[in-house]
């Protein structure tokens, strides 16, 4: 995508990425990436925090947790809010040792526009690879082929190059940045202790160490978990009060 667009190309992108991508053409690449190795790639991108252009490839993740974050174009509505909310999570994701790169088929330059005109995006510190020709985003199996677009794909990859998450969602949708927190920290949990974290799992929550145990907890789960361990009261009134919001709105 050119950095350069009028309003109008702007509104008509969003529109296509929202509303009218006919469903006979949306063509990605099939497949699962869960337990496969990290896709190689190279691309110039932005670098926010420093105001540079740099550039970013696979190799610069090896050995590291790393999340890999997808969006469909700069200069739209759902994707800056997307950016901003894991901009907010980064010094936490640091504290975890989790590298971020996030990526569009936009070109380096219209990065830079979008970070620098965007108020959502005062204070962000994420580096933004650039994808013009859709090769990186069509290697994670998330390019919308017809369109040159990406859908909202956010894999997490473990220190040995392995994906071991991946959610892709429709474009309407923003993903929750809270929840993949979790998911990381689980995920660090089972990958260093070699246990298994159930439903819901938070740090301080039971997990189950099929690493010894397994003969006695197959078919008996139950007796080594509650269903209290996994979902709490609070859990219970979160969802609650979203039903209620959504149909009441």
């Amino acid at each position: 995508m050119a950095c350069e667009k009028d309003m109008s190309s702007v509104q008509t992108e969003e529109k296509t990425i929202q509303k009218e991508i006919d469903m006979e053409e949306i063509k990605t690449q099939e497949g699962v990436l869960v337990l496969k190795q990290m896709p190689e790639f190279k691309a110039e991108a932005y670098n926010a925090e420093s105001g540079h252009y740099t550039e970013v490839s696979s190799d610069d993740y090896k050995g590291k947790w790393t999340v890999v974050c997808f969006y469909p174009a700069d200069f739209t509505f759902v994707c800056p809010t997307e950016i901003a909310a894991m901009n907010a999570a980064l010094p936490y994701l640091k504290e975890l040792g989790v590298e971020v790169l996030a990526v569009s088929t936009d070109t380096k330059f219209s990065h830079k526009r979008f970070v620098e005109t965007e108020p959502l995006l005062k204070d962000l510190k994420l580096t933004i690879a650039q994808d013009p020709t859709g090769e990186i985003s069509r290697k994670f199996g998330v390019l919308i082929e017809g369109a040159g677009l990406a859908l909202r794909g956010r894999f997490l990859i473990n220190p040995d190059g392995q994906i071991v998450a991946e959610e892709v969602q429709a474009p309407p949708v923003g993903r929750n940045v809270k929840e993949f927190v979790r998911q990381i920290i689980a995920h660090q949990h089972a990958y260093k202790t070699g246990e298994v974290c159930p439903a819901n799992w938070k740090p301080g929550k039971k997990t189950l160490p099929v690493n010894t145990d397994v003969e006695p907890m197959t078919g008996n789960v139950g007796a080594y978990v509650t269903i209290e361990d996994l979902v709490d009261e609070n859990d219970i009134k979160t969802i609650e009060e979203m039903v209620k919001a959504f149909k009441n709105a």
